[in-house]
């Protein structure tokens, strides 16, 4: 029998809570499991929701709902005249998380930043937005100027690094716990039992299933976080998650099938927050391999596709076609680019003119539902149609999720992989430089697309100070990208967030994290 025909609503809270008090515990049913639990290590909005937004802070943070920055853990900060300098003012008294293996001897300070950013330029660091960001050429050096003083000095000018801060790899960790652990000789601990300043302690992670954070009762934002215990109820089938929010055993669910949206809508037990996404679903095509490695083949590729159809089909109608690989609603987007036309015909002319012929590929299909893609595999398929009309045979392949991520970003990996991505800090260089740069060529970087020309534009608007001149840039890179066609942009999609109507205070966050720090539960 079911767990969940053999329990009720609340029986099933205290069972996921540990608690006896089911109005103290918000209960989030997300959409997969973590990778882990340092999130610089990681780039999956999945890991970051179960890490970086509960149990972290950064020096700067995103005021929840906008792009705004906004003091963290730095209480202020000051930029040299000529932007090679940012000098960090650290807010004091505040404390550490504890566990069974670890209880601070003293407040967060500047080793702590030193060393959270330091580990990251070893040789054999593995975190993806680090090496993608170019962060390691960025940063000359970190000095300590006193215990609540950090100084950055950067080798260039950077417009975006005070935001950039703010982004999820940039999470702050123990230094001393992780001395204590190295010494012990389990440095993994950091990624298994994560320790940090955020509002909510991680208890424990029962694999694939659940995780169990608590209050930090000694968090330096008064008065949060709003709910006393906060509990991931793993749950991939969206459906399911449907299903329980019904039923009250989850309070907010995210990535409905939207095909169940409307129903949804006209449930009094349920409210359906929206809002239009600052994301981008796309297929990449590895070109470092041939016959990707042309771009004449990717824009044939991409003229097979109708994307009309997948909008339907996929989207059931709450998204866009993609032409530019940044949403329309991020300034500097290029509206003058006008998407690869859907002509099968004239693919298939185009392939025979590359020399193309009997092509098979394979279409990589996320095994997780995601804001900009909510049914991978369906996509998939629909493009697997496609492509055969125009004599291209297609096998669609898929991995566990962590799996998925690891295998794609291998230089040596065949077809193409359809991902996506959702802005971290609202600036265009989150998309083309960090998804299309040659730093992250082998990482975040799925097409292994390292163009000069390219690089070149966007690698100088980040050293530009207006809005204006770097959108000018940001505005010929597209063309570029366009041209060169190192993806098939689909769709860009409105998010939709269904939450019970007891839950206040959530909003819905436009650079895609799920964050419940000032969340509470009408009684």
């Amino acid at each position: 029998m079911s767990l969940r025909k053999t329990l009720t609503a609340a029986g099933l809270f205290a069972l996921l809570a540990g608690t006896a008090s089911a109005q103290s515990t918000l209960v989030y049913c997300s959409e997969g499991s973590p990778e882990g639990f340092d999130p610089a290590l990681y780039t999956s909005g999945t890991t970051f929701d179960a890490s970086s937004h509960p149990i972290y802070n950064r020096l700067t943070e995103f005021e929840v709902g906008t792009t705004n920055v906004i003091p963290g853990l730095a209480e202020s900060w000051d930029v040299s005249e000529d932007g090679m300098e940012v000098t960090f003012n650290l807010r004091e008294g505040v404390k550490f998380h504890s566990n069974d293996m670890f209880t601070p001897s003293r407040d967060f300070n500047a080793d702590d930043v030193i060393y959270s950013f330091e580990r990251q330029t070893v040789d054999g660091w593995t975190g993806e937005y680090f090496t993608a960001m170019g962060m390691g050429d960025l940063i000359s050096s970190i000095e300590k100027v006193d215990d609540m003083t950090v100084k950055f000095t950067l080798t260039r000018p950077e417009a975006p690094f005070v935001a950039n801060l703010a982004m999820d790899f940039a999470s702050i960790q123990s230094k001393e716990y992780a001395d204590a652990m190295e010494e012990a000789g389990t440095p993994e601990m950091l990624n298994q039992q994560p320790i940090g300043t955020g509002p909510f302690s991680f208890v424990d992670y029962q694999s694939d299933a659940v995780i169990r954070y608590a209050a930090n009762e000694d968090y330096w934002k008064e008065g949060l976080p709003k709910v006393d215990n906060l509990v991931f109820a793993i749950t991939t089938d969206a459906s399911v998650r449907y299903q329980r929010l019904q039923a009250g055993e989850c309070h907010i669910m995210p990535y409905p099938n939207p095909a169940d949206i409307e129903a949804m809508q006209s449930d009094e037990n349920i409210n359906v927050l929206e809002q239009e996404g600052l994301n981008v679903g796309y297929l990449a095509y590895n070109t470092m391999q041939e016959p990707f490695d042309n771009p004449d083949v990717r824009k044939a590729l991409n003229m097979a596709i109708d994307k009309q159809a997948i909008i339907d089909v996929v989207f059931q109608g709450s998204g866009q076609i993609a032409s530019n690989p940044i949403p329309p609603t991020m300034w500097s987007y290029n509206e003058a680019i006008e998407d690869d036309p859907y002509d099968p015909e004239a693919a298939q002319q185009m392939l025979a003119d590359a020399g193309v012929e009997d092509l098979s590929m394979k279409v990589w299909a996320m095994p997780v539902q995601r804001p900009y893609n909510p049914n991978a595999r369906r996509m998939a398929e629909l493009i697997q149609e496609d492509m055969s009309q125009i004599g291209v045979d297609v096998e669609i392949v898929t991995y566990e999720w962590g799996e998925y991520l690891e295998r794609s970003a291998d230089e040596e990996r065949d077809g193409a992989v359809l991902l996506g991505w959702t802005g971290d800090n609202g600036d265009p260089d989150n998309f083309l430089a960090v998804l299309l740069g040659c730093d992250g060529v082998g990482g975040s970087n799925r097409a292994n697309w390292c163009h000069e020309p390219f690089q070149e534009l966007i690698v100088e608007a980040k050293t530009l100070s207006s809005q204006d001149e770097r959108a000018a840039l940001y505005e010929e890179a597209q063309a570029i990208f366009k041209d060169q066609a190192p993806w098939a942009t689909i769709a860009h999609s409105v998010v939709f967030m269904p939450v019970r109507p007891e839950v206040e205070g959530y909003k819905v966050h436009p650079l895609g994290g799920h964050i419940f720090t000032e969340v509470s539960l009408a009684e």
